[in-house]
């Protein structure tokens, strides 16, 4: 087994023609995992339809490869983060349409799809790292146990499934606490630039709305722009697919949403198929950024992660 990880900290979608995509397409995988999108919602240009392109386009050129691609769509990042209503909300808003155009492009390109907002381990403290966004080790097992699931019902994944247990110890409170204070600060303030006005803008917006009863019409909004980059990314001609002799993919976990068309789905709800949860989410764990994917491709060669 070879595995490459292409992850960068941070990444956006816009990120991955500009290096990660070419890069992974050189290798050749069998197996590429992409999950990226949850960046953009905490960012002032958030633009869905630039977002649904660029997913459109990684996958296009992962799968005319012949690689397998693992998927997951992912939790709100309010909600993990803890806050308050008025500045969460949008972000689930966000967080919802990127979801949406993930499961439409995971049947268009058959991926191997783990429906991680969905997931009952997603309100599991020891689940998540110190930054409340990204996984802990356990976290990131719980996952690879998911993908080698689906991964092993068409003979992808030969051998056992990673243990659920961490082989490491917990980081200690005191490197929880340098973190915060070295790159979880540094972090918090580019977000006060690039980000919180943006919010604080959406914010009083949704205040407003909400005075006069009408935040049903944001969600509208949110839905008829996800729907229009849909169309548009849908209508593009899709890419033919390189003849590896391997399965084909197309597997899902048992809580992926449906959809009547394997090409345009129903967006007349799109948000219908994603469960409220509750706001407030803890955490007492560091992540182990890739490993992860190493226990979930113990028995496929050429897994190549490319995240953000």
């Amino acid at each position: 087994m070879e595995l490459h990880n292409l992850a960068v900290s941070g990444a956006l979608t816009g990120d991955l023609p500009l290096g990660q995509l070419a890069a992974a397409c050189d290798l050749g995988p069998q197996l590429a995992a992409l999950v990226v999108g949850a960046n953009d919602t905490l960012r002032a240009g958030y633009d869905i339809r630039t977002i649904t392109v660029n997913l459109d386009a990684a996958l296009a050129a992962l799968t005319a490869q012949g690689a397998t691609v693992l998927t997951a769509c992912l939790p709100d990042p309010g909600r993990m983060l803890g806050l308050p209503g008025p500045l969460a909300r949008p972000l689930a808003r966000r967080m919802r349409s990127v979801n949406e155009v993930v499961h439409a492009l995971d049947r268009r390109y058959g991926t191997v799809h783990v429906h991680i907002a969905g997931s009952e381990w997603v309100d599991d403290p020891r689940m998540w790292s110190v930054d409340r966004l990204h996984p802990s080790e356990r976290g990131h097992r719980a996952l690879a146990r998911q993908f080698h699931q689906l991964l092993r019902a068409d003979g992808t994944a030969l051998g056992p499934p990673p243990g659920a247990e961490p082989q490491g110890p917990p980081p200690t409170r005191g490197a929880q606490t340098r973190w915060m204070a070295t790159k979880g600060t540094a972090w918090v303030v580019d977000r006060c630039t690039d980000l919180l006005p943006e919010l604080l803008r959406l914010a009083l917006t949704e205040a407003g709305h909400r005075r006069r009863g009408e935040t049903a019409e944001l969600d509208r909004r949110a839905a008829a722009d996800t729907a229009a980059a849909l169309r548009a990314a849908l209508e593009r001609p899709r890419p033919g697919r390189r003849d590896t002799g391997r399965p084909g993919p197309g597997r899902y976990g048992s809580d992926r949403p449906g959809g009547p068309s394997p090409d345009l789905p129903d967006l007349a709800d799109p948000w219908a198929a994603q469960p409220a949860r509750p706001a407030a989410v803890t955490t007492n764990r560091a992540g182990v950024p890739g490993r992860a994917w190493a226990a979930a491709a113990r028995s496929a060669a050429g897994t190549t992660p490319t995240t953000g």
